[in-house]
């Protein structure tokens, strides 16, 4: 076969999420692996609802970005005849999971890919520091709207091809310590737990479900001019890393693309660290 009739098959072939809808939370920084998993997800073909709430930002160090930004910066990465769209949606909320799951089906129809990336920063602390009011906060946010809304996402699949969700988890399932992150480590360890259960129960349905450790990425949050850690603890941080790097959110954004790709849909079940060798 010559280059011509090679590059012309090519051309036709079809990107590996076209036709397929992802919803995706936790998208409202052009820093944050959202983000990038948002664009990685629409080059691959993938039409997007994003999930954002930028109040949640606007209390942290790093500040929060401008939404017509995000977007438009995602817009520009679809695929011809995909679609996107967008809501702020607060997860705290006990009806935010449901709204998501509503919204996102109601703009862009059937939905086949649920990637659950939103988490709830700051206001934690130390055990001595922990109330039952900032471990409700954390779990409220990290673990109780990433179920209902898996639930949701499931209730809506038709059992085709492709039914994909992804949660996140913290890096203490490798040891890392989160002494003084108590209440939202709890929250994570919750989704890491469950999700062999949770994951033989949707596999019945067509869905299949995995759970991801970024490790330490660098969304705004380990940068020297706005990190809420003093220089000292980034640099032990930093020394843990045996590339010599923080991870970017490209890195746990590729091992997220691969896993909803139909490549990956033997990988069931599993919590995977995506997290440069950290320890």
């Amino acid at each position: 076969m010559t280059p011509e009739h090679l590059n012309a098959e090519h051309a036709h072939t079809p990107l590996p999420l076209a036709g397929r809808t992802a919803v995706i939370t936790g998208v409202s920084r052009r820093q944050g692996i959202g983000f990038a998993v948002a664009s990685r997800l629409a080059r691959m073909g993938a039409s997007l609802f994003l999930a954002h709430y930028s109040p949640h930002d606007a209390d942290q160090p790093w500040g929060a970005d401008s939404i017509d930004d995000v977007v438009g910066g995602l817009r520009d990465c679809l695929a011809d005849g995909a679609q996107l769209a967008h809501a702020s949606i607060d997860l705290a909320d006990a009806g935010g999971a449901g709204q998501l799951i509503r919204d996102a089906a109601a703009a862009l129809g059937h939905l086949d890919i649920l990637i659950c990336n939103h988490a709830r920063s700051g206001g934690d602390g130390p055990l001595e520091d922990m109330s039952a009011g900032k471990l409700d906060a954390h779990w409220r946010v990290n673990a109780r709207s990433t179920i209902l809304a898996t639930r949701d996402f499931a209730l809506q699949h038709d059992g085709r091809s492709g039914g994909r969700v992804v949660w996140m988890t913290s890096g203490q399932i490798n040891g890392g310590i989160m002494e003084d992150e108590i209440a939202y480590a709890t929250s994570k360890a919750a989704l890491a737990g469950i999700t062999p259960s949770v994951a033989a129960d949707l596999v019945r349905r067509g869905i299949v479900l995995n759970t991801v450790n970024p490790g330490p990425v660098n969304t705004g949050y380990l940068d020297v001019d706005t990190a809420d850690r003093p220089p000292e603890v980034l640099a032990e941080v930093l020394s843990r890393f045996p590339g010599g790097r923080f991870g970017e959110p490209d890195d746990p954004a590729r091992l997220i693309a691969w896993l909803v790709s139909d490549e990956g849909r033997w990988m069931v079940g599993q919590v995977l660290s995506s997290d440069g060798g950290f320890r």
